[in-house]
């Protein structure tokens, strides 16, 4: 396999796509347009957000010829095999930015991503996609001692500086973390809103949506390279394992693969495999855990895992980084079409390892896929126009935390593209936004 990251065929099947949409291998063309004013690499929940809303009808100005190019079927990538959560990170998310990236850029960003989860559940019911959008309270627990302690001081210096998101978190200390959390030995437990969803099904709406109004989608066109400056009337030319197409706009909708076709973010975004599990529980059930949890751990001797319950009773099971330390199957590894040997061990053992009362309990793995996370160089995500390339936009390394990232991020890149309003006039936090200075950094910190 090559070093540098494109879709690979033969992806393992993830839960989300096992009900597929009428538009999963659509073409909407025989062939490619020849000329388009814009075209979008990727059709996951960037791709399909930036299709929606570029795709509104503004009778101002003329209407743009749109086309999004996938490699493989719509939402195949990173979106469609992630664990089925819109979860605002106001706790975790906000002590690491704040060691990294100071008090204020935490702060702009847990309100970014609450912003974002407020915006999609109320798009999701708007339009009235059904995609089992239900509201939970999610927690993040700690049960190694010396996280819980460095957990807990955290939490007390950020509400002595002040934090706005944290008036939703509610803290739990070890007399009460493991019969709320339901997790074994949890010594700490910070809760907080948000919901669980079916994540193909969203992004599935939105392509209809965009597709209805007149986008060119053509899935299983990879693109293979990006000419390296514009033309003299300002196209770019895209080659295409389907042949060439030329676009005055390019929006980089390629999270982990960027750097396939962007080589200047080669050590900015960085592809990274994850697995998750849909796991059923066939006799001796315990009493139900929170309905969306985290593990929080970078401790050796604790395997950071996260969960959300479905509906039907059964468990989306993700994180089983037991292999945390060797690097060589998850780091740069962008096949999807493998699982990662020492996660299967993992979640035969969950139930009984993780959750109070379930140490009886029989699971069985329903469904077990692979899937690649674009993460960045800062841990943030790079919005907005390339350094350096007019006309050449990127809207991709949401760290494995897109949900509640991605669908403000892409409407801010819609307006960014249609009449130049600058992305913090968007609400986009400005430390998201790509630059010649973060991908220098990356360089150095690679």
């Amino acid at each position: 396999m090559t070093s540098v990251p494109f879709p690979v065929p033969h992806a393992t099947v993830p839960f989300w796509r096992t009900e597929l949409h009428v538009l999963d291998s659509h073409q909407s063309t025989p062939e490619l347009p020849e000329k388009q004013d814009v075209v979008i690499i990727g059709a996951g929940f960037a791709g399909a957000a930036l299709a929606y809303y570029l795709s509104e009808q503004d009778t101002s100005v003329p209407k743009r010829s749109i086309t999004i190019l996938e490699a493989r079927e719509a939402c195949s990538g990173a979106t469609g095999r992630n664990g089925g959560h819109l979860r605002p990170d106001i706790f975790n998310g906000v002590a690491a930015h704040m060691k990294t990236h100071g008090l204020d850029a935490a702060n702009n960003v847990a309100t970014f991503e609450l912003e974002n989860a407020e915006a999609l559940t109320n798009l999701i019911k708007s339009e009235e996609i059904d995609c089992d959008l239900r509201p939970v309270v999610s927690g993040a627990a700690f049960v190694d001692e010396a996280e819980a302690a460095d957990a807990k001081k955290l939490w007390d210096d950020m509400l002595e500086k002040g934090s706005p998101a944290l008036q939703q978190v509610t803290y739990y200390g070890p007399e009460d973390a493991e019969r709320v959390s339901g997790i074994k030995g949890a010594l700490a437990l910070y809760t907080f809103p948000a919901a669980v969803l079916w994540p193909y099904k969203m992004v599935m709406h939105l392509l209809a949506a965009a597709v209805a109004a007149g986008v060119n989608l053509q899935t299983h066109t990879p693109v293979h390279a990006v000419s390296p400056e514009a033309d003299s009337e300002g196209y770019w030319t895209l080659e295409t394992a389907r042949g060439a197409i030329k676009a005055r706009h390019i929006v980089f909708a390629t999270n982990a693969y960027t750097s396939g076709l962007l080589p200047e973010y080669a050590n900015t975004i960085l592809p990274c495999l994850g697995t998750c599990a849909r796991m059923v529980a066939t006799a001796s059930a315990g009493p139900p855990p929170l309905p969306s949890c985290g593990i929080a751990s970078k401790s050796p001797n604790t395997i950071h895992s996260y969960w959300g319950a479905r509906p039907d009773g059964s468990f989306i099971v993700g994180g089983a980084s037991s292999y945390r330390d060797k690097r060589e199957f998850w780091y740069r590894n962008f096949d999807d079409s493998a699982l990662i040997g020492p996660s299967i061990k993992f979640f035969a053992q969950w139930a009984g390892k993780s959750l109070v009362g379930w140490e009886e309990a029989e699971m069985k793995i329903e469904n077990i896929w692979t899937g690649v996370m674009g993460y960045t160089s800062d841990d943030l995500p790079h919005v907005g126009a390339v350094p350096g390339k007019k006309g050449l936009y990127i809207c991709a390394g949401f760290v494995g935390h897109g949900m509640p990232n991605v669908l403000l991020s892409a409407k801010a890149v819609a307006k960014l593209l249609r009449d130049d309003t600058p992305l913090t006039e968007s609400g986009v936090p400005a430390c998201y936004e790509t630059s010649s200075e973060r991908l220098r950094g990356a360089r150095q910190t690679a």
